[in-house]
């Protein structure tokens, strides 16, 4: 791995992608400082059930359809960075309950996933799963013994001879023309006073229940255009009726909900690579994919700033892939 010899970088957002990169590029030896107005935590990194879930995303989600291999690859990525870091990945797998396992389990196998299949359940253990608070806090305790400075600012133009990457989810408006492309997703999780504490995440059509200690998280809502933090109480009942109904032991359970804005691109995956702005780098627009992304794309800017081939995927990556930013 080349080194960036003390270069000046500057990352716009400490969500997971935001911290994964600054740590990437401090242990490659840039000077790297991270600016986020924000709490730790108070973004869409933070509201998250920390899915590492390449084949369900992939089989469920018509949007990710044909990125399994991109996202395995991405996974294939974490050990190494959560032992680094320091916390545990939980690889217990997921299982999907719904109307449809014949058919899921087929789009699985073509893909090139392993599943097992008993009577009305599914079992795959390709997909695993990470705490993101533990994971943020993790993270941002290793970036700082890498030397990485925080700044509780928001980003700014490049200063000359300084690299800014934006890793702002939704926003960072008017200081790259790609972001025109990405639209904003609202979604709403709930964490639950109890349920199932280990094993798989428990899968059906629409919704999630992932078992934790702390209480299990129901997941999600995906309401495009909808940049807005408010709590739909609407929402929050349709929400735990399907977890309900997925898992009947989770009714009469307190729920806390929470919400964040993820962005997303047209092809539900991020912009990745040197904008059209000058001293400007994108690391945006992951959708409900950030996390497990996140090594992944650290990987693909330290290439990128270093002058090495960013890697087989960079082209679809590409932040000017989109035709109304390519042209001229």
């Amino acid at each position: 791995m080349a080194r960036l010899n003390g270069a000046k970088v500057t990352v716009a957002g400490a969500g997971a992608l935001g911290l994964t990169i600054a740590l990437e590029l401090a242990e490659a030896g840039a000077q790297v400082t991270v600016r986020d107005p924000a709490a730790l935590g108070d973004n869409a990194s933070g509201v998250a059930a920390g899915m590492l879930a390449p084949a369900s995303e992939a089989a469920l989600d018509p949007v990710s359809a044909d990125h399994f291999e991109l996202l395995k690859t991405a996974r294939d990525l974490w050990p190494a960075l959560a032992e680094r870091v320091g916390f545990e990945l939980d690889q217990s797998g997921a299982a999907y309950l719904g109307e449809h396992v014949g058919a899921v389990a087929a789009r699985m196998r073509a893909m090139g996933a392993k599943v097992s299949v008993y009577g009305h359940q599914l079992l795959t253990p390709e997909d695993w799963r990470l705490s993101p608070r533990i994971a943020l806090a993790a993270l941002k305790a290793a970036a700082e013994r890498g030397g990485v400075r925080f700044e509780a600012l928001p980003a700014e133009p490049p200063a000359p001879g300084e690299t800014l990457i934006l890793a702002t989810g939704a926003g960072g408006a008017g200081l790259a023309p790609e972001l025109t492309q990405l639209m904003p997703i609202k979604g709403h999780i709930l964490r639950l006073s109890g349920g199932p504490d280990i094993g798989p995440v428990l899968r059906g059509d629409g919704v999630y229940v992932c078992p934790d200690p702390a209480g299990a998280v129901v997941g999600a809502t995906m309401e495009q255009g909808v940049s807005d933090r408010a709590v739909d109480p609407v929402r929050v009942a349709a929400l735990r009726a399907a977890a309900e109904d997925l898992l009947p032991d989770l009714a009469g359970l307190e729920a806390v909900a929470e919400t964040g804005v993820r962005a997303a691109t047209p092809d539900g995956l991020p912009l990745v690579g040197f904008s059209a702005a000058p001293g400007v780098m994108l690391a945006v627009g992951a959708r409900r994919n950030g996390w497990l992304l996140a090594p992944l794309v650290a990987q693909t800017a330290r290439a990128y700033l270093a002058g090495e081939d960013p890697g087989p995927y960079a082209a679809r990556l590409d932040p000017r892939r989109f035709d109304n930013t390519s042209e001229g």
